[in-house]
């Protein structure tokens, strides 16, 4: 008997009606993405706007390297104490961070100190959040509810904030004044200065320039009070600077302690920071920004910056609420020059 080959039918599932166009997929995607771009994204790197304000100093580099390996193993240990809550009601919180920890351990170390109940039934929020090396006031929610409310009130602007800093640099002919720039990251990812009609243009990572306005007030230069006679005819006044090019201030050799009080009227990251840098006067210790690191043989392992105060209306029962932090040692050391 002679055997007949079998003959399987083709399988549906495994007929190939056409080829992979994944060429003609790919053009597809790519055009897909491309429609997603903002319209006024620049076409090359060339056309994307110009930070004003330098970049960050060699030094600073592994300076912060170090001082955030610091803060990592401080913020690790670090617990709250009764003596640093500022205020405490049913819905929030507020306590005084220490320079050099991390809000993070901060927001942990909040739910430790409240007794285990409320930690597990309430949910926690930053409402503010500070530098790792800026000390002063930061205020914590207790419910969802709470947090979305005060965040409105901070990004409308409703909050007053006042900071003290401790700066080196030229001695500023002004008694006050209101930077207007605008605030955004380089290519590198820095947070720079740009040019306030350059607000609303695209960067290259695909953010926007916000608009950032910062009232600085001079307290004393070199621990010596500045009073209308000292500062001299017109200087007391309040002057605005709108940022349109770089600061015309340079380096000089002849630095002085200047102590400032700053009105931010925005919350902008590293804004007063980066503020202090432009007119001349960047903070003691604040490497990334021109601030010295060395001054008068000692050596800053952080810059010196105090969250003073916040005032706002309650999220809850619309009573005002003032909230004070005790000076750092720097900041009372530098404020009984100027009162005394």
């Amino acid at each position: 008997m002679t055997r007949m080959p079998l003959v399987y039918p083709a399988h549906p599932l495994f007929q190939i009606t056409r080829p992979l166009r994944l060429s003609s997929m790919a053009a597809e995607a790519h055009t897909n993405s491309s429609q997603l771009q903002p319209e006024n994204a620049p076409k090359t790197l060339a056309d994307y706007p110009v930070p004003l304000s330098p970049p960050p100093p060699l030094l600073s580099k592994n300076v912060e390297l170090n001082r955030a390996l610091t803060a990592s193993s401080k913020s690790v240990i670090f617990t709250l104490s009764r003596n640093d809550v500022l205020f405490e009601d049913e819905w929030l919180i507020a306590v005084n961070k220490p320079q050099g920890i991390y809000c993070e351990s901060i927001l942990s170390s909040v739910r430790s100190l409240l007794n285990p109940n409320q930690g597990k039934l309430q949910e926690f929020h930053l409402s503010n959040r500070l530098d790792r090396d800026t000390s002063g006031v930061t205020v914590v929610t207790k419910s969802h509810k709470v947090a979305a409310k005060l965040v409105k009130a901070f990004t409308d602007h409703m909050v007053k904030k006042t900071y003290l800093a401790l700066c080196v640099g030229s001695v500023p002919k002004w008694d006050k004044i209101v930077v207007k720039s605008g605030h955004g990251r380089s290519k590198h990812g820095a947070w720079r200065i740009y040019a306030v009609s350059d607000v609303g243009r695209t960067l290259p990572g695909g953010s926007c320039i916000r608009d950032m306005e910062t009232l600085v007030e001079v307290l004393s230069v070199d621990g010596k009070g500045c009073s209308q006679e000292s500062l001299g005819s017109g200087k007391h006044e309040e002057n605005t600077i709108v940022v349109k090019e770089k600061s015309e201030i340079t380096s000089c050799t002849e630095k002085s302690e200047v102590l400032v009080r700053a009105y931010p009227r925005s919350g902008r990251t590293h804004q007063i920071r980066l503020h202090c840098q432009y007119l001349g006067i960047p903070i003691r210790g604040d490497v990334k920004y021109e601030g010295v690191y060395e001054w008068k043989d000692r050596i800053y392992e952080g810059h010196e910056l105090h969250a003073e105060s916040l005032s706002f209306e309650h999220p809850v029962t619309g009573h005002s609420v003032l909230i004070r932090a005790p000076l750092p040692l720097w900041a009372s050391k530098a404020l009984s020059k100027v009162y005394s």
